[in-house]
């Protein structure tokens, strides 16, 4: 194996079971590295590590989608008399905010919210009078849990106006995925998995909505295989759809001579946040080229060395394009003069390692997190809030900080801090530097 291999294998979001498969004679030569790496974290990104993807049963378990698809089917019908049959839940989705609720263990706690499971029985209650019909074509598998004897299911129920006061009684709403995003606690297994669920379905059902009619010959379609595909009505067509993914290349672009890093700003963005740059992929285009070009478009900078860290699903994007994934990389540039796109971006700038380090360590993003949970709590119980969850990081102090970048739960801010307090993979070259803290508190 080669050593620009070995080292690119060895970056910081390798999983730890890699390490534990490679021969010890293979390692020697890393000993110092793997030593050095040994206090990091390597828990997914947001919206990854679904816990119920783990891996797909057999089809002919019963929890299989198949299998659980048939129940349902007898669920629906009233015919079901199996003395074994797994507990059904579903997930209301209502305009792409999946239903939640919240909690508070005690009240020195931050609160904690969770999705609003409902029972096959609450569900047929709650659609009894309903505008929205507990069909099976409605319904799409997100999964299953054979130790719990649970399958789970998400259904949209955007048509009916009536469900939001009917839950809102039992204090559960429909809240927006990326307010649950930043009220997620990144430090807690059972949340993060909850956010990979939510955003996992939600992207499910967004492509449902964009996949009612065949592209191929303009007839309609409907679901199959519960609701993983979708399959064209025409008896001459039939054609197979699956749901889609849009890559997008995010990179780090970074100046190795004066020990710079590229951030920019775009329009949208809230003031003083800088982040990394980003694009789609173009068809035959490969991921490196897409960083490349990218960068050259957007900035004029052209990239020479491109370096692989890591990926993330983002289900938060636009309802048009709702199976993102982000791919992310550090870019070594060749070229240093700026030279701005402004439709694309509002500015882009070169921040030194130590201003960046300052950016991380201004924003309070446990304040923000915590400012998020208590806001979803109170949609909860129904309290209207108009406070804007992007508002401004401040110092500790109590005054603005002069920058910052997105937080925890975004691949930017990891490929950004990754670079700050610890240097970057490059070729056949590494240079780890590690700060006092953990990476679960950057």
């Amino acid at each position: 194996m080669k050593q620009e291999r070995m080292l690119l294998l060895l970056s910081p979001f390798a999983t730890s079971s890699l390490f534990l498969s490679l021969s010890k004679s293979l390692l020697r030569p890393y000993r110092h590295l793997l030593s050095t790496m040994s206090g990091l974290n390597f828990q997914p990104h947001a919206f990854a590590g679904n816990p119920m993807r783990a891996k797909t049963p057999k089809p002919s378990d019963p929890f299989s989608p198949n299998s659980a698809l048939e129940t349902l089917k007898s669920h629906l019908l009233g015919t079901t008399y199996h003395t074994i049959s797994p507990d059904f839940k579903v997930l209301p989705f209502r305009k792409g905010r999946p239903l939640a609720g919240s909690e508070s263990s005690n009240s020195h706690s931050s609160p904690k919210w969770h999705l609003g499971w409902l029972s096959f029985a609450d569900c047929t209650d709650l659609f009894a009078d309903s505008e929205v019909k507990l069909v099976e074509e409605k319904l799409v598998f997100l999964g299953s849990r054979p130790e719990e004897n649970s399958v789970y299911w998400a259904i949209d129920v955007s048509e009916d106006e009536k469900l939001v006061d009917e839950l809102g009684k039992k204090e559960l709403s429909f809240v927006e995925l990326r307010t649950l995003m930043v009220a997620t606690d990144w430090a807690d297994p059972r949340a993060m998995g909850e956010l990979a669920i939510a955003g996992h379905a939600r992207a499910l059902l967004e492509w449902h909505g964009l996949a009612r009619f065949c592209g191929h010959c303009g007839c309609k379609t409907v679901p199959m295989e519960a609701g993983r595909r979708m399959q064209c009505t025409d008896e001459l067509c039939k054609k197979r759809i699956y749901p889609r993914v849009d890559p997008v290349v995010i990179m780090l672009v970074i100046d190795r001579e004066n020990d710079r890093a590229l951030l920019s700003r775009q329009s949208r963005f809230v003031p003083r946040m800088w982040s990394c740059l980003a694009g789609f992929i173009e068809p035959g285009e490969s991921l490196e080229e897409a960083v490349r070009r990218e960068t050259w478009e957007e900035t004029g900078i052209e990239v020479g060395e491109v370096v692989y860290h890591s990926s993330q699903p983002w289900p938060v994007g636009p309802s048009s394009m709702p199976c993102q994934l982000m791919v992310g990389f550090f870019a070594y540039a060749k070229s240093l003069e700026i030279n701005v796109d402004k439709d694309e971006l509002e500015d882009a700038q070169w921040h030194s390692r130590e201003d960046v380090k300052k950016a991380l360590s201004f924003a309070e993003y446990e304040k923000a997190q915590r400012t998020a949970a208590a806001k979803v709590e109170q949609i909860c119980k129904g309290v209207k809030q108009n406070q804007n969850l992007s508002s401004d990081f401040n110092t500790e102090s109590g005054e603005l900080a002069h920058m910052f970048v997105p937080g925890p739960f975004a691949i930017a801010h990891h490929l950004i801090s990754t670079w700050a307090f610890r240097g970057a993979v490059s070729g056949s070259e590494t240079r780890l530097k590690y700060p006092s803290s953990s990476f679960s508190n950057l």
